[in-house]
């Protein structure tokens, strides 16, 4: 009873105690981490591990397949793994990269399959770069203090995220970031076991017969994952602001809104689901709209300057990276002024909502407009100077009184005058006397 021996069952590789318990009356949640890590994988987590523990689970397996993913999430699912209160085990099924590998290190047990691979955990920005020094170091110490919180060395852990770190050994040496198979795992203690599938996994955690419940992400968490990738809500942002410029171009409301309001829509509901948009940003979002459309109505501009800060601010406050959505909303108002340039040039502004705004009548003579009152029908008339002419004043012709200048000379008061031409609006008059 309790003595430690060898043991290979199911080809497996691990030092485990005599009479284990079978697991049975245990209940055993699976939780698979895969794909990128990202917001909508960490929203995933937490309702699983959530619901689990309301489940009373005696035991969470966390199966990884992940390329890794974004260093942000990682962290927030690392403080999520941390704060369970029940067993955990990280299954690795084929890769834990990266973000990956800091995940599996906040687990209490890691188990690999025979061709699985840990690490590789550098730390790249957006552009394929590596970071700046700053989130290195940070990224580093992060990674140390997982493995040292489940009693592993963390200088393995800092050797996936530093390049620096010499470890020919195990195929890292200077200027490699540390990646472990499953055998090197072992040697280093990252490892319990290696083990071909969950059944020996099972086995080797003494729940051979423990309830299984298997958790797969809801079809609206898969949505949200994907719709809150940078990538795709970039995109959504773009094809927003394209749609809604078109549509001001566009007689009624068709297709080019609708795809607007439909990205725009999309982009929301994926941060929703995920927890990065709250209700407070869909308020703004609809407060912008409004003030945005109360301004077609309202001259000033300054309802609709309004409208595009409201809905400025409900984007950055559903964006969990403020330099990401920073560089979204500006690929998407570069396109929006692309857009416009390209349609005002080949479509004008009498068409869309701009021919409600914009006022296209003219007063031309045609219509039988004129700018001013043309006088024509007072050439050779005769009139009295009203006052005195010097050389404009007042002068009564046939009992109007009529703005008039002289054609050069002084006209006093009371002298008889004539009209001797009209320009524009000037009524041209000369001292009859002078004839």
């Amino acid at each position: 009873m309790g003595i430690v021996f060898s043991f290979s069952f199911f080809n497996v590789q691990e030092v485990v105690h005599a009479n284990k318990d079978d697991g049975s009356g245990k209940t055993v949640y699976v939780i698979p981490i895969e794909r990128e890590v990202e917001r909508g994988l960490e929203a995933f987590l937490k309702r699983t591990t959530n619901e689990a523990m309301e489940s009373g689970a005696d035991h969470i397996i966390f199966e990884i397949d992940t390329p890794g993913g974004r260093v942000d999430s990682a962290g927030q699912i690392g403080t999520i793994l941390q704060d369970l209160k029940v067993p955990t085990t990280s299954f690795i099924i084929n890769e834990a990269l990266s973000a990956g590998s800091y995940i599996a290190l906040n687990t209490d047990k890691i188990y690999f399959v025979p061709h699985a691979t840990m690490g590789a955990s550098g730390v790249i920005n957006g552009d394929g770069t590596a970071a700046d020094e700053k989130a290195q170091s940070a990224w580093k110490k992060r990674m140390a203090a997982a493995a040292e919180s489940k009693g592993r060395d963390p200088i393995y852990a800092e050797a996936m995220a530093d390049s620096s770190i010499d470890l020919p050994e195990y195929g890292a040496p200077e200027g490699s970031f540390l990646t472990l198979g499953p055998t090197d795992a072992l040697e280093v203690g990252y490892a319990e076991g290696i083990v071909n599938d969950r059944v020996e996994l099972l086995h080797q955690l003494g729940l051979d017969n423990a309830t299984i419940i298997e958790t797969n992400p809801t079809l609206a968490e898969e949505v949200a994952r994907f719709l809150t990738n940078p990538i795709v809500y970039s995109i959504l942002l773009s094809v927003a602001s394209l749609g809604l410029i078109v549509e001001l171009y566009s007689p009624g409301f068709g297709i080019p809104g609708i795809m607007g309001l439909t990205a725009l829509l999309l982009f929301f509901y994926g941060h929703i689901v995920a927890g990065l948009a709250g209700m407070e940003a869909i308020i703004l979002l609809l407060l912008g709209i409004a003030l945005i459309v109360a301004e077609l109505f309202v001259p000033g501009g300054i309802l609709g300057i309004l409208g595009i800060g409201a809905i400025l601010v409900s984007l950055f406050m559903s964006g969990y990276d403020i330099g990401q959505m920073s560089i979204s909303v500006g690929i998407a108002f570069l396109v929006a002024v692309i857009a416009s340039i390209i349609l005002l040039r080949r479509i004008g502004m009498d068409k869309g909502v701009f021919r409600h705004i914009i006022l296209k009548d003219s007063t031309s003579t045609e219509l039988g407009y004129v700018s001013y009152s043309n006088r024509l029908e007072l050439v050779d008339k005769e009139g009295i100077a009203v006052t005195s002419l010097r050389p404009s004043g007042i002068a009564d012709i046939e009992d109007e009184r009529v703005d008039v200048v002289s054609d050069g000379s002084f006209i006093d008061k009371g002298s008889q005058i004539k009209v001797v031409k009209v320009e524009g609006v000037r009524v041209v008059v000369r001292e009859k006397n002078n004839y």
